[in-house]
């Protein structure tokens, strides 16, 4: 509720300054939204429009009206003038390079104000000609350094120079003897010799114009009187000693002397400092440039000129400037009458920026007691209408300046609620504090003051008015509640807001603070009770180590189980993580409180820490380590783990101590295997369990010592004739102790009683071949297989019992018989060879079969195994003949072949199946019929039938052979069987019916079909309501 009372006669000044702000709906103050650009003309004599354009526009309402200030004096187009402004632009005619060159600045006004645009420059380019036509000559003795001026004309804008020899265009080519100054124009020859003698011509050329001009001939003479000793360097170009360079500009330092010998020219700085990278030595080291000059490049820097003679140098200081650049600038103001105002305004530059100010495009009058700008801020104190209007702050050094605008209003309101009116309804709780504001808008700033009802509202230790106009209320007490009103009033008018205040019962929190003490893996549940006024709603959050809890993760361990008018929570399955401060905070529109819960959680103790192994021997180790943390229970005793590259994983180990008690941080590790790669680990027990592991000690090395483990499962036997093949398995790696680990070999012939030896030197090697012509073969030897590595010789393993080398079958097998069994099976029968003699045993025979366009070489081989006489090639090609041998074989080799036999396989069996099979069933058999298979005249006669039958729960499968075209089976047709029929043949079986499936007979009789019915089946199957089931 807002109420508001006016002075008509103290409105009028009010009304009088805001007349002109109603003409537009959208006032604007002006704003450059393009400003004027230096500009460089390039003056040409022949040209006749010599015309150039200031750009200059603002944006404001009402539309700025513009003005332009030549070198701070106003320019004033007139008719006929050759100055004319165009909207915002200024436009100049006629150029004239002495009259028109210098700085330009547009100024934008309208009601608001006036603002003042940047600088820009005009400069006029030209090149005139040479004045003079001749040059007298230039004599010098061979071997002195001579400089040839240019003197270039009267000019404006960037020049570079070149000089012609004798004729255009050959150009003199620079190098350490000869330089032309970018700075001078001039030609500079170290040392001169009979090849530069000629004439020499300047030639200048402006970058910006694009004119080139020529210089008279100069010509260079040598004289007749002798030549020029040598001497040392005379330095004629250098360049100045003390010279600032803007930020980011590319500075060219010329350096070039006169000498005989020719000097050579180096630089450095003298503060010792390195060149940057970007910096950039050419024309043969008489040019420094540096590109986008920094701070750091500043300095001062030293050219060296030296030849035999001598040496001299020049030096130079560099030194940085930057323009101004703005940091920090006003922003536009607001402001009451009386008011004050304060405007920052910083910019960074070398060297350091000075400020003033303008109002209006104007210098900015100071009165030392209301106006004042010290280290370029503004201050204006007890403001006045005649204050407002357009500011701008100007940073300027000797290189630049720079602007920031801004604009001050000065407004002058009655008090106003429309935008801030008090709270129809403020909430606070009985014994806590309470702050109504009261913000209305008025200028200039009057008195404020508050009723309670109707009564004036009288302040107390606990009531008060602060200066800002807001009422404070301490230590609430019910009888607080009311109706409050904010009465403003200044010189304008008067106006005030009302709202009601509402008193509340405080919110507490009847859980007291605990703390909890759970294991990892239990469940908790941190209670949050409150009592509050039950008009209010109640907000609960958590925090956990102050870290609002998420409820809404779906991995989540908590859980709400408070309810709506409760905060309690339950943490699941509680992990060590979730030890900390857990606090419950409740909200209501009113007033807040918090408890917090200490929650203690126990569980296995963490990693044991510094894992240190010392003290190793060749089976033993020192392990130490740190305790890791308890997690609130205390360590009962430790374990201590070893893994190596060939154990799987990590292993329990045998430790001194074998208990390791929670006072036991060291143990002495036991029963390890001499030079191998170990690390350790120690893992920690408390009566919660077992923790995680240590990390992995370093790792380390047991020392090496004499092997101990023999080789296992010595053997061997086979090979070729006169050969002894003793084979064991390899000692691993882990048991051989040390390195240079190897085998010993001992054999001898039973009888004999000295044993012979051989070392092995791979420790992979599984095998030793001893060959000698004196070996009988099929002898028995005795043998034994040793270790040893670099410590020494170990022990041997048991002796053994091998048989050298046999002799290979001398005999081939005899009556070899060959016997067709099918189109792609023959049968071979053999008599055998003896089993076994003194010198040799058979292992088997060797079938060896190829087809009359084969080469025996190709042969398929087939082997058998044992003292078999009879063996069945099967996969061969139907109506095929075939060459079949067969030779005994054992460990030495092959014996002789048999002589071949041939054979030819029979002709393919029929390739059609069994059709219109047709099937009757009754509860105790199947009948079965089916039409007769008819071989083509390539196949096999049909010898007759093959029935395979099955129940549909099992595997096996039973066959029932015939020669005519039905079957009886007497089986029980309780469950469904599965049928197939196939014709034989000589050349084998057939093509198999298609599957038939006997159902299970629910009824007396059942009649089916495998495809084609007969009509009878049809009306049987009908009848009887049967159906057979067909499977492709």
């Amino acid at each position: 509720m807002a109420v508001k009372m006016g002075f008509p006669w103290k409105l009028l000044v009010l009304q009088s300054f805001m007349g002109c702000l109603a003409e537009s709906s959208v006032p604007l103050k002006p704003v450059f939204i393009k400003q004027p650009g230096s500009i460089v003309f390039p003056l040409h004599p022949n040209d006749p429009s010599r015309e150039v354009t200031f750009s200059c526009d603002a944006q404001g309402y009402p539309p700025p009206s513009y003005r332009w200030k030549m070198n701070d004096s106003f320019v004033s187009p007139r008719p006929g003038s050759r100055y004319a402004v165009s909207g915002g632009n200024l436009r100049i005619s006629q150029l004239n390079k002495e009259e028109d060159v210098g700085i330009y600045q547009c100024l934008a006004s309208n009601s608001f104000g006036t603002i003042l645009s940047r600088e820009a420059s005009l400069h006029i380019a030209y090149l005139e000609d040479f004045k003079t036509q001749r040059r007298s000559p230039v004599r010098v003795r061979e071997g002195q350094g001579v400089v040839l001026l240019c003197g270039p004309p009267p000019h404006m804008g960037e020049l570079t120079f070149s000089w012609i020899f004798n004729e255009y265009p050959s150009f003199v080519k620079q190098d350490t003897r000869r330089f032309v100054s970018q700075k001078t124009g001039n030609l500079y020859i170290a040392k001169v010799e009979p090849s530069d003698v000629g004439n020499y011509t300047c030639v200048v050329t402006n970058m910006v114009t694009k004119s080139r001009v020529q210089g008279p001939p100069t010509s260079l003479v040598l004289r007749s009187d002798g030549n020029m000793g040598e001497y040392e360097p005379k330095i004629e170009v250098q360049f100045p000693e003390a010279l600032s360079v803007a930020k980011g500009l590319t500075i060219k330092l010329e350096c070039f002397a006169l000498g005989n010998p020719v000097p050579a020219i180096s630089w450095r700085r003298v503060d010792g400092a390195p060149f940057s990278r970007k910096v950039d030595v050419s024309s043969a080291s008489s040019v420094l440039e540096i590109p986008y000059f920094q701070q750091e490049d500043a300095g001062q820097y030293e050219c060296i000129a030296e030849n035999s003679r001598g040496k001299n140098s020049v030096k130079g200081k560099l030194s940085f400037y930057a323009p101004p650049h703005l940091l920090e600038t006003p922003q536009d103001t607001q402001k009451a009458i009386d008011d004050s105002l304060l405007w920052e305004c910083k910019a960074s530059g070398k060297p350091k920026p000075s400020y003033k100010w303008l109002k209006n495009g104007e210098p900015l009058e100071t009165f030392e007691d209301r106006i004042q700008v010290i280290n370029g801020a503004l201050s204006i104190s007890t403001l006045t209408l005649s204050d407002t209007g357009m500011y701008q702050c100007v940073a300027e050094n000797r290189y630049g300046r720079v602007f920031a605008n801004a604009e001050l209003r000065i407004i002058a309101v009655a008090p106003d609620f429309s935008d801030s009116m008090l709270k129809a309804q403020t909430l606070a709780r009985q014994g806590g504090d309470v702050l109504i504001e009261c913000r209305p808008r008025m200028s200039p700033r009057g008195m404020i003051s508050w009723r309670k009802g109707k009564e004036a509202l009288r302040e107390s230790h606990r009531v008060s008015v602060l200066d800002n106009g807001s009422l404070r209320i301490s230590n609430i007490t019910k009888l607080d509640a009311g109706l409050y009103t904010c009465v403003a009033r200044n010189q304008f008018g008067v106006a005030s807001s009302a709202g009601a205040l509402v008193v509340k019962e405080p919110t507490i929190i009847t859980t007291k603070a605990a703390q909890l003490d759970v294991t990892v893996g239990e469940s908790v549940v941190l209670p949050c009770q409150v009592s509050r006024d039950p008009s209010l709603d109640v907000r609960f959050t958590w925090f956990f180590n102050e870290q609002l809890i998420n409820f809404g993760n779906q991995d989540s361990y908590f859980e709400k189980v408070g309810g709506r008018f409760a905060g309690d929570i339950m943490i699941r399955n509680i992990q060590l993580r979730h030890a900390g401060r857990y606090t419950c905070a409740v909200q209501t529109n009113v007033d807040s409180a918090s408890i917090a819960t200490d929650v203690v959680v126990r569980g296995a103790p963490g990693p044991p820490l510094d894992i240190q192994v010392d003290h190793v021997t060749e089976s033993t180790a020192f392990v130490s380590w740190s305790p890791g943390p308890d997690n609130h229970s205390p360590i009962s005793k430790y374990a201590v783990q070893a893994r190596t590259p060939f154990s799987l994983g990590w292993q329990a180990v045998q430790t001194v101590p074998e208990i390791l008690g929670r006072n036991q941080l060291a143990a002495r590790v036991t029963d390890l295997s001499p030079w191998v790669e170990y690390e350790f680990r120690v893992l920690a027990t408390n009566a919660i369990g077992t923790g995680e592991p240590s990390k992995p000690s370093r790792k380390i090395r047991t020392k090496d010592t004499l092997p101990r483990i023999t080789p296992a499962r010595v053997g061997g036997g086979g090979g070729s004739r006169s050969e002894l093949v003793i084979t064991w398995e390899p000692v691993p790696e882990e048991m051989q102790s040390g390195p240079g680990f190897g085998y010993v070999v001992a054999f001898r012939p039973h009888g004999a009683q000295s044993w012979m030896q051989a070392a092995v030197t791979s420790p992979d090697a599984s095998r030793y071949i001893f060959k000698n012509e004196s070996i009988p073969p099929f002898s028995p030897f005795y043998v034994k297989v040793g270790v040893y590595n670099n410590r020494g010789e170990g022990p041997f393993g048991p002796v053994t019992t091998i048989y050298s080398a046999e002799e290979e079958p001398s005999r081939a097998p005899s009556r070899v018989r060959a016997k067709s069994l099918s189109a792609s099976e023959v049968e071979l029968s053999w008599k055998p060879l003896p089993w076994s003699t003194s010198k040799r045993r058979i292992m088997g025979y060797e079938l060896r079969y190829w087809t009359k366009t084969q080469r025996q070489d190709t042969a398929s081989v087939m082997r058998t195994v044992g003292n078999k006489t009879v063996a069945v090639i099967r996969g061969l090609d139907s109506r095929t003949a075939y060459h079949i041998t067969l030779r005994a074989y054992n460990s030495a080799g092959t014996g002789p072949d048999s002589a071949v036999v041939n054979i030819t396989t029979k002709r393919p069996p029929p390739s059609r199946a069994p059709a219109k099979v047709m099937w009757n069933a009754t509860n105790s058999k199947i009948i079965l019929k089916w039409d007769q298979v008819k071989a083509l005249e390539n196949e096999s006669e049909v010898m007759g039938y093959k029935v395979f039958y099955k129940q549909s729960r099992h595997n096996r499968q039973s066959v029932v052979e015939t020669n005519r075209t039905s079957l009886e089976l007497a089986l029980p047709v309780d469950e469904d069987y599965i049928i197939q029929i196939k014709a034989v043949s000589e050349g084998g079986e057939g093509r198999s019916s298609r599957l038939i499936t006997i159902p299970r007979i629910a009824v007396a009789h059942a009649v089916g079909a495998a495809s084609e019915i007969s009509v009878l089946s049809v009306l049987v199957t009908q009848l009887l309501s049967c159906t057979a089931r067909t499977l492709l």
